[in-house]
């Protein structure tokens, strides 16, 4: 056989196999039977083997897995990967419906999916082809796990029909509950622990540096968005069914697994009907997501923070236990919080054993008073740790007393205190509580804050009781004690070594990160970024009154309170000396917003509806380059709307009320180039 000939072959075996996956795993109509399959599969192994010339990384024979990785590289998401708000009755659901439609400026109409236990990936076609997969990560970056993803049977390799040419996708990867029940089968008759669940088993698969191993597991796909510029139809309902026709799997539709809504009681039969018959699924599902249809409503409606507006979780009831309440303990957080403990007898649960669940606070056990001896009733919701929900009075023993919660910290034994309006103790001796110290500690190392490898939380505490370490400035100064690391249980020198090369990488991270590292009380990972990006600088930020800092977008009174009480403190300022000292980065590298005229200065402007000359951002970016300020919504401080095709009725009623000037795209331009 010649090259060419060998190449023709080549393309052929791989564009039948290509064909049949996606007629047995998309459409589940076999054309062949598994031992055809497997014949061509084996002819276009031997030939690859044969004209390594003509590999491809998409090719069939991919999907068994090629060997070991190396590691995970990290990349940038395209669009960011926000999560979903979650709701939990039809109540929650009809506010939530209500505001989107009032928001929206009219009837809206939604699509609703399973929600699936999963672990949430993106995927990057270029040319019909799978290019990247990411993780979510932490909604800006993710891990690139292609070589894992392309085991994966239900994920095409090469698309088919009228694909765009570059497009983003993302799906949930899931483990199948009979794969499941297979894999820990084997791990028990192994004599390895068993997974706790599918989720984290479908999680920790895709990490596997065996790709092989990943194959060889059996996880599987839905895909449910699709991110296209120009969008490839006007709705979500239509992409999913043009994504379907070029070779991804999506919920059937003639399942009933996706459905187009028009109206709340069509969204609570859908989840009705399904909180019933997940029970016969193949898969587990937690819920159901809503989503607008509408494109342009998706756009209009955009983003918070966190999470689109477009789009919410409705959560199926939590499953419960029932168990007794064999103690209290208590857990003292970084901030000096106390967090009451429930110990009990264990007890399985939505796929875990339980032997320890949260109590929230002292008005909680009150409330239910909550005594030891009670056999209590545990759910395991949306959140990681169980909670006890409810006592069976009925079962209650004889001469309990009602629980007396702790008036001392159970560490230091200093007096705890109760801010007004908080529900929680705290600990005031943040100087000199172990637990405090060793948890802002392990904060500041934390993956969304300096990212420091080779510190877990054990490490981090046998530091500290060393007296290698008395905070996080001291990380710094280890490079100095590697001799005493060396001697420390667990610490090798490859290790040791491995833990100062990830100390000194942390000295790149950026302002924003930094920032979140120090553990200001309320300066989460979102607020951290926005007030980086805002003052650009840590001496700035250390001079801002509260005012300035109200001033900032997500910044209200009770973080800027917060921020200021932080830096009126000698011992913080010093603390960040420290760092600074040791090279941390305190100043915003990135260039700020060009600036390229003032023409617009002192203007607020909202922009509402689709554009044809211009997308909504680089719309954006034009005004704030000529200084103006964009508005989310109409105020009486908006002085120009620009309106695109399908501008929200709610905002045009309003702008009408208020007597706002409203521009079309064209009459726009015309007036900017006109000042």
């Amino acid at each position: 056989m010649t090259d060419l000939e060998a190449l023709e072959r080549i393309k052929e075996l791989r564009a039948q196999l290509h064909h049949h996956n996606y007629c047995y795993y998309i459409l589940d109509k076999p054309e062949i039977s598994d031992q055809e399959f497997d014949m061509l599969m084996k002819e276009l192994e031997s030939l690859e083997a044969a004209y390594p010339q003509f590999a491809d990384e998409n090719s069939p024979t991919r999907r068994v897995g090629g060997g070991v990785l190396d590691g995970f590289e990290t990349a940038p998401h395209k669009y960011p990967m926000l999560s979903l708000g979650n709701t939990y009755s039809e109540e929650e659901l009809r506010e939530y419906i209500n505001r989107t439609e009032r928001l929206a400026g009219g009837q809206c109409q939604f699509v609703c999916e399973l929600k699936y236990d999963g672990t949430a990936i993106s995927l990057h076609y270029k040319n019909g082809q799978l290019h990247q997969a990411l993780t979510r990560g932490d909604g800006l970056t993710g891990d690139v796990i292609t070589a894992n993803v392309r085991t994966i049977k239900s994920i095409p390799l090469q698309l088919k029909g009228d694909y765009p040419q570059d497009f983003i996708i993302r799906g949930e990867v899931f483990m199948p509950v009979e794969a499941f029940r297979k894999l820990n089968k084997e791990r028990i008759e192994q004599g390895l622990e068993p997974f706790a669940n599918p989720r984290n088993c479908a999680s920790g698969t895709l990490k596997l540096l065996d790709t092989r191993e990943v194959a060889r597991r059996g996880l599987d796909s839905f895909i449910y968005f699709l991110l296209a510029e120009p969008p490839v139809a006007d709705t979500h309902y239509e992409s999913m069914l043009k994504a379907r026709s070029w070779g991804f799997k999506i919920p059937d539709p003639s399942r009933r697994m996706v459905q187009v809504a028009n109206n709340l009681e069509e969204i609570m039969d859908f989840i009705r009907y399904w909180d019933v018959e997940r029970h016969q699924l193949p898969f587990e599902t937690d819920g159901v997501v809503i989503k607008v249809n509408q494109y342009h409503l998706q756009q209009e409606l955009g983003f918070t923070a966190k999470s689109p507006r477009w789009a919410i979780a409705y959560k199926f009831k939590a499953e419960q236990a029932r168990t007794r309440l064999l103690s209290i303990s208590y857990q003292v957080g970084r901030t000096g919080a106390i967090t009451p403990v429930a110990e009990l007898e264990p007890v399985f649960l939505a796929g875990t054993t339980v032997k320890r669940a949260s109590l929230h606070n002292a008005d909680q056990i009150a409330r239910l008073d909550i005594r030891v001896g009670d056999m209590v009733y545990v759910e395991k919701g949306g959140e990681i740790i169980p909670k006890v929900i409810g006592v069976d009075l009925t079962a209650r023993l004889e001469n309990t007393h009602p629980h007396r919660y702790i008036t001392h910290c159970p560490e230091c034994g200093t007096a705890l205190i109760r801010y007004p309006g908080e529900a929680l103790h705290y600990c005031p001796n943040q100087e000199g509580c172990p637990p405090q110290i060793i948890g802002r500690i392990e904060h500041f190392i934390s993956r969304k804050a300096m990212d420091i490898e080779g510190l877990g939380s054990e490490t981090v505490e046998m530091l500290y009781k060393k007296g290698l370490i008395a905070d996080a400035a001291d990380l710094y100064s280890l490079k100095n004690k590697k001799e005493d690391l060396l001697k420390l249980e667990r610490m090798a020198e490859k290790s040791v070594t491995n833990l100062l090369e990830s100390i000194e990488r942390s000295k790149s991270q950026p302002f924003e990160r930094v920032l979140f590292a120090l553990g200001i009380r309320y300066v989460g990972e979102t607020v951290a970024k926005k007030i980086a990006r805002t003052v650009r600088s840590i001496d700035k930020l250390i001079a801002a009154t509260k005012e300035h800092l109200i001033a900032i977008d997500e910044v209200g009174e009770k973080i800027a309170e917060s921020i200021v009480d932080y830096f009126a403190k000698e011992k913080n300022i010093h603390f960040i000396s420290r760092l600074r000292e040791a090279g941390l980065q305190f100043e915003t590298r990135e260039e700020a917003p060009v600036t390229l005229s003032d023409k617009l200065a002192g203007k607020t402007i909202v922009i509402s509806g689709v554009f044809h000359t211009i997308n909504r951002d680089e719309l954006k970016a034009l005004l704030e380059q000529h200084g103006a300020k964009v508005g989310s919504g109409v105020t009486g401080k908006t002085d120009m709307i620009i309106a695109g095709d399908n501008m929200g009725p709610s905002k045009l009623q309003k702008a009408n009320q208020l007597g706002i000037k409203i521009m079309s795209e064209k009459e726009f331009f015309e007036y900017f180039n006109s000042i």
